[in-house]
C-alpha cells in the first residue's frame, strides 16, 4: 500500500506542476484589445495579431525624426468591442486608413493628411 501512495503523490505533484506551467503560459503574452479598451481614452488598432497604441503625446516620440516606408496594413473595421477585434480593426481610426512602417520603432497612420504615430504593444 505504501508504494501506491507514493505513486498517487507523484501524480498529484505532476498534475499541480503542469497546471502552474499551463496557467503561466496563458497569462503571459502580448496585451490584447481588452486590456486597452477598459480605458475610454484608448486609441488602438490590431495588425498581424499585435495591438498598436497611439503615442502622439509621448515626449520621446515627438522628438523622433522618421522616414515613412512601406505600407504594412489598412484599417478595415471599426469597433469599441474587444471581442470584435481582428486584424485591421481600430476603435478610432476610420476604415480605409493606411498604416506605414518607419525607420524607427513607431508606425504611422495617415488620416486627412495628419501623421499619427503608433507603437506596437509587446510584452517585454
Amino acid at each position: 500500500m505504501k508504494k501506491s501512495f507514493c505513486l498517487k503523490e507523484k501524480f498529484l505533484l505532476f498534475l499541480c506542476l503542469s497546471l502552474v506551467v499551463l496557467s503561466g503560459c496563458v497569462t503571459n503574452g502580448n496585451p490584447t484589445p481588452k486590456d486597452f479598451l477598459k480605458d475610454g481614452k484608448a486609441d488602438i488598432f490590431v495588425l498581424n495579431d499585435i495591438v498598436y497604441s497611439n503615442v502622439e503625446n509621448i515626449d520621446w516620440v515627438k522628438e523622433l525624426n522618421y522616414t515613412i516606408g512601406e505600407e504594412i496594413g489598412e484599417i478595415t473595421k471599426q469597433t469599441n468591442k474587444a471581442k470584435d477585434f481582428e486584424n485591421g480593426t481600430s476603435n478610432k481610426l476610420p476604415v480605409g486608413t493606411i498604416i506605414y512602417e518607419t525607420n524607427t520603432p513607431i508606425d504611422i497612420a495617415i488620416v486627412d493628411g495628419k501623421e499619427i504615430p503608433y507603437l506596437k504593444m509587446l510584452e517585454g
